[in-house]
């Protein structure tokens, strides 16, 4: 699973960023997620008041 933002949903309220336990979400005007810090917890898509964030299954390198 990965974090994904939807950037015409994102407002740039920052509520993601505070909720996020490891610091995997930054926001300028838009949120970024940071793969590699993020642990897949879902906190930051359960936590956004504009259904911005969801979390998506990601491919799996070498099978299709």
């Amino acid at each position: 699973m990965a974090a994904v933002v939807d950037k015409e949903l994102c407002t740039g309220c920052g509520i993601c960023q505070e909720t996020c336990p490891t610091g995997a979400v930054t926001v300028d005007e838009v949120a970024h997620v940071d793969p590699d810090k993020c642990t897949e917890c879902g906190a930051c898509a359960d936590e956004c008041p504009f259904g911005a964030i969801a979390l998506e299954d990601r491919p799996v390198p070498g099978q299709d």
